[in-house]
């Protein structure tokens, strides 16, 4: 479920469908993302989740998993 919105948050800033998306992509190199996509990417998860990332945490966002992984970590503290 939460990787299903996940895969939404990305696919709406990336304007790509949300199918095309593997947790094991990486941002640049897979998908296109600049600096600016990824700030949005997690700032789109903060708000829907009702999370917020760490900043050194969002800084080691590389991967799809690794966004979705900050996500987990944010939501137990």
């Amino acid at each position: 479920m939460e990787m299903e919105k996940l895969r939404k948050i990305i696919a709406e800033v990336l304007s790509i469908d949300p199918e095309e998306i593997d947790e094991d992509m990486s941002f640049v190199d897979d998908l296109g993302a600049d600096s600016l996509d990824i700030f949005q990417i997690i700032m789109g998860i903060e708000e829907e989740f009702d999370v917020a990332i760490d900043e050194t945490a969002a800084n080691d966002i590389v991967t799809v998993k690794q966004a979705y992984m900050a996500l987990r970590s944010s939501k137990e503290d």
